[in-house]
């Protein structure tokens, strides 16, 4: 068996190390052969990087498979087994990576740097590159392909991993952002890789603001009619953590966002081109949305969310957040702007027209004085301070005095002070 018979799995981000493998093995050939020690120093890079141990090499052909993007990987992301021929074409190459898997290292010369290779020991477990979760599956799907007994089995477990968590850059994390291309080619999608760990349970109050939040997008995670939504309100209500929450709550049955600031929005047309097809679900995330009067990006968006020629595709609603319910600026002196034109009615339709085209708006305003204390102490319960009631509504209310007013942010930040400070 040689590598050149792979049909579907041909286009490997590391290539070259993988075919040095190969012919190290006997399984490929080059004019040139590979040097030992250049091949295991390759694989400890991608061990540091990506948090690898155990069989380095049984790893890195795990991270092959999982990180792969092609007709059946795609085929297969989320849904699970593709069927037909394409099926019967990556047993074929299953049947070659299993030849792979069950190659013996030791057998390799020099022995001892191979066995290191293959019962390596990492000076600390975390990945530069993925989230804990990942990098642990990962490893356990090494172990997995490297226990089968047939290439059924195999590719059963290939399979498994690719409905779970899909495949590629959209299945291997959770949140993305644009970065623009100035030579005019399409605009790349991004990882973000330490995505903040915010879940509902972690927001204290605004229940009916959540509970609509999350009707909407379970709507949408299930593949029902499900609109965009407009998140406005007071600065530091939870806004942008209710979204982060959506994510990290829906991760696991596919969703995944996409962060886009507004100069960006010219490009929004080209990525929607490049998520449309996939079997996630997908966020376009725009925090702290707004225009002055003399800003035109959101003309763009407007375009995305209704109005375009092109259907926005299914599998894409848009989240925004805002201090402006209305998004484009306006002023008093626009109301003398408009004695003066003659169809004063459309300009101010122009400026409303946006914030009309999110289905669902959700109202974000400060909390109280008996809700700004029930947040206090519900986040002083969560992290153990021992302070008597009173002295720390009084320290609370002092600290808000001088620190932005009554909010959960301003909440959460008396009590990181706290924390570092009485602790």
């Amino acid at each position: 068996m040689n590598i050149n018979g792979l049909v579907i799995y041909r286009n490997l981000e590391y290539r070259k190390l993988f075919e040095d493998m190969a012919c190290l093995m006997g399984l490929a050939e080059k004019e040139e052969r590979p040097d030992a020690f250049a091949c295991v120093g390759g694989l400890v890079e991608l061990a540091a990087k990506y948090g690898f141990e155990g069989n380095l090499w049984h790893c890195f052909l795990a991270f092959c498979l999982a990180n792969n993007e092609n007709a059946y990987t795609t085929a297969c992301e989320i849904t699970g087994a593709a069927g037909g021929s394409i099926d019967l074409l990556a047993k074929n190459d299953y049947t070659i990576f299993k030849d792979l898997f069950d190659f013996d290292l030791l057998s390799l010369a020099p022995s001892g740097l191979w066995k290191e290779a293959a019962c390596y020991r990492p000076a600390k477990k975390e990945s530069r590159v993925f989230n804990r979760r990942i990098r642990d599956r990962i490893v356990s799907l090494a172990v997995q392909l490297e226990q089968s007994k047939d290439v059924e089995e195999f590719q059963g477990h290939v399979v498994d991993f690719y409905k779970e968590f899909g495949v590629g850059k959209f299945g291997l994390n959770k949140a993305f952002r644009i970065i623009d291309r100035e030579d005019g080619q399409n605009a790349v999608i991004d990882p973000i890789i330490n995505v903040e760990h915010v879940y509902f349970k972690d927001l204290v109050g605004y229940e009916l603001q959540k509970k609509k939040l999350i009707e909407n997008t379970e709507a949408f995670v299930a593949g029902k009619e499900a609109n965009n939504v407009l998140l406005f309100g007071d600065a530091g209500t939870g806004k942008s953590s209710s979204v982060k929450a959506i994510l990290n709550e829906y991760y696991s049955r596919g969703l995944r966002m996409i962060e886009v600031y507004k100069h960006q929005f010219k490009s929004l047309s080209d990525v929607l081109e490049q998520i449309k097809d996939r079997n996630y679900k997908f966020i376009i995330y725009m925090d702290d949305l707004s225009f002055e009067d003399y800003e035109l990006e959101y003309k763009y968006l407007k375009a995305i969310l209704e109005g375009g020629l092109g259907k926005r595709p299914d599998n894409v609603l848009i989240y925004a957040t805002s201090n402006r319910r209305h998004l484009i600026r306006e002023k008093f002196s626009d109301k003398r702007e408009l004695d003066d034109e003659l169809h004063n009615n459309d300009t101010v339709q122009e400026k409303l027209s946006l914030a009309a085209r999110f289905g669902v708006t959700i109202y974000y305003g400060s909390p109280d004085k008996r809700e700004f204390k029930g947040i206090v102490k519900a986040l002083a319960d969560r992290y153990g301070l021992d302070m008597p009631e009173e002295e720390l509504y009084a320290e609370a209310n002092k600290w808000e005095l001088s620190h932005g007013g009554l909010s959960g942010r301003t909440a959460t930040q008396f009590i990181t002070h706290l924390l570092g400070t009485r602790q």
